[in-house]
């Protein structure tokens, strides 16, 4: 199975496209990364223009089944993070059929 795009590959491209250092684009992935995770935090979301959406969400207290088992169980309730991706790069990616 081939592997995507690496960090170390993702920041080289970055710094080729934009004509800077390979430290300071790794940088500038840093400073987005950061606050991504900040804003998400602080505000419930972010978003990157483009690429997507990251949502904090609430997920209620429900019941489950162990599969081992096949016990209910009861799961806490707990804030996740989701990742919606933009209308512009779905469509790109995996374009509607007709």
């Amino acid at each position: 199975m081939a592997k995507g795009m690496t960090k170390t590959a993702l920041v080289r491209h970055m710094a080729e496209k934009l004509e800077i250092t390979n430290k300071q684009a790794a940088a500038g992935l840093e400073l987005l990364a950061d606050t991504a995770v900040k804003e998400t935090k602080k505000n419930g979301e972010f978003t990157i223009p483009g690429i997507g959406k990251l949502v904090k969400a609430e997920r209620k207290a429900r019941l489950g089944r162990n599969p081992q088992t096949g016990e209910t169980i009861k799961i806490k309730a707990k804030t996740v993070v989701k990742f919606r991706v933009a209308k512009v790069a779905k469509d790109t990616i995996a374009p509607a059929k007709k």
